[in-house]
């Protein structure tokens, strides 16, 4: 649900139970009902997205003594969101949990649909479950916080949306080609928003555990996850002489390290190689891609990655949950905006050909 009043929506909730924990990242402010109740804090990134998190939740869970009747109340973005749902599922079998939203990827993708789950060995979300929380709660007063890097991520899912969307898509693309990504006008947002929200819900309601129309969501993810399993590998390390694997305006140092692609910022490089697919495989014409092109390349920038890379992307990509038989590539493609395909399966040599589009703009 959207509030406006983000105090008054979590007592609303919370009043209802008498064990309730908040977890919440720990960057984030937290309202004030949350004092009256146990919180965890969690220091939250694709690094820290693991077991050893979800430990550290299920550890305060049991230290409070909650029971099966309880309420875990989860405050973040999308990796926190996508933990603490994945806790929330294991403790005890199930326990109830509610989703507040602080990140407008999280907003319009991560926090709708009940995909909960953590990093496994490098993978984006292998362990997981399909566990829905009993309530979102959508706050757009938690965007004026972010940083300009935080709101193109988000906008990134905001897109493909738009592309993917059965209903009224080509006037929802429409809109959000022609939105203006210096101002990031909040309130002109908050409706976007809100019919990307409704869209994900429709599709999600009527394909809850991804067995067929759920996958039109996947579209840009292939090639997108494969990019940022390729950073979260190469980003735990520097090369034995002491050079920097990965350094650009998106990947920089920091505490030795580097940080990892944004998730939305992949989506968007994804997006690019499967329009290009699309077009080559698929009959779309080629103005969807003419246009993300032009706003990647103004916005986002080019990946950090190049040819040189393909083979390793390969792999990943050979190993994504998404596939339904092993070694092969699945993706999600477009015949024009509002009009996916799933289930399409494509080979290394079409895989590597899109990756070349990709690096050579």
């Amino acid at each position: 649900m959207f509030c406006k009043d983000i105090h008054s929506a979590l007592e609303a909730i919370t009043g209802r139970y008498e064990e309730v924990v908040f977890v919440h990242d720990e960057r984030i402010p937290m309202p004030a009902v949350s004092g009256q109740h146990p919180v965890i804090r969690i220091e939250v990134s694709e690094e820290t997205k693991g077991i050893e998190t979800v430990e550290k939740i299920w550890d305060r869970l049991m230290e409070t003594g909650m029971t099966r009747r309880g309420l875990l109340v989860a405050i973040g973005g999308g990796a926190l969101t996508d933990m603490a749902g994945f806790a929330a599922a294991t403790y005890k079998r199930g326990i109830e949990w509610v989703a507040v939203p602080t990140t407008l990827l999280a907003m319009v993708d991560a926090s709708t649909g009940g995909k909960t789950g953590i990093n496994y060995r490098g993978m984006k979300n292998m362990i997981g479950a399909f566990y829905p929380p009993i309530e979102t709660i959508i706050w757009p007063g938690w965007l004026k916080t972010l940083p300009t890097e935080e709101m193109l991520s988000g906008f990134g899912e905001i897109i493909k949306m738009s592309a993917v969307s059965c209903q009224k898509s080509e006037r929802l693309w429409d809109r959000v080609m022609r939105y203006d990504l210096e101002r990031m006008d909040i309130g002109e947002l908050e409706p976007i928003i809100e019919e990307c929200v409704a869209a994900k819900e429709r599709i999600v309601a009527a394909d809850p555990r991804e067995e067929g129309l759920r996958k039109v969501l996947n579209f840009g993810h292939t090639f997108g996850h494969a990019l940022e399993e390729i950073m979260m590998d190469n980003s735990q390390f520097l090369a034995l002489d002491g050079t920097i694997i990965w350094q650009s305006q998106i990947f920089t140092m920091h505490n030795a390290q580097l940080t990892i692609i944004p998730h939305g910022y992949a989506v968007v490089y994804g997006m690019i190689a499967e329009l290009y697919l699309s077009v080559v495989k698929s009959g779309c014409p080629k103005e969807p891609l003419q246009l993300l092109t032009q706003t990647m390349l103004h916005y986002y920038g080019k990946p950090q990655c190049g040819c040189k890379d393909r083979e390793s992307l390969l792999k990943f990509m050979q190993q994504d949950k998404k596939n339904e038989h092993a070694g092969e590539i699945n993706c999600t493609l477009i015949r024009g905006i509002g009009k996916p395909i799933i289930n399409q399966v494509i080979s290394p040599d079409e895989a590597r050909e899109a990756w070349d589009y990709l690096f050579s703009l």
